[in-house]
């Protein structure tokens, strides 16, 4: 049987990162129901501690999620998720884009966004780039 799946970012700041990424991608920010929100806390399954104010909207505070525009027929979701401890070495798995534009272009938008320059990397007659989110996650451009 064949599964499906998102791909989970421990995160300090997931509404930020969440927002850099579809930035970077070009996806959408999944928008949080502000009013199925406050029904969880009226409720008593949430509490007010539970959300936060992102860009002047309420919304969960530990988690926020990116899908392509397409769909989640096109590409699986990103959900960026809070985890209290920072990230101390190099991430074990990272996204590779393929941008299908001029890489050195794509490459200076998201170093004009926060991201870090790493190093180059070249295989045969493959190159990319890679870099780091503003929290330090890797990913390649190519």
């Amino acid at each position: 049987m064949a599964y499906e799946f998102q791909v989970t970012v421990d995160c300090a700041e997931p509404h930020v990162l969440a927002d850099w990424w579809a930035d970077a991608l070009g996806w959408d920010v999944e928008p949080q129901d502000e009013g199925f929100i406050r029904s969880m806390i009226a409720q008593g399954h949430a509490t007010d501690d539970e959300t936060t104010r992102h860009n002047g909207k309420l919304v969960w505070k530990t988690g926020a999620a990116i899908r392509h525009p397409e769909g989640l027929e096109r590409a699986p979701r990103m959900l960026f998720q809070w985890v209290p401890e920072p990230k101390t070495v190099k991430n074990r798995m990272h996204l590779d884009l393929r941008t299908g534009d001029d890489r050195d272009d794509v490459v200076q938008r998201l170093l004009g966004k926060g991201a870090t320059y790493l190093h180059d990397g070249r295989q045969g007659p493959m190159s990319w780039v890679t870099l780091a989110d503003p929290e330090g996650n890797e990913l390649c451009v190519s």
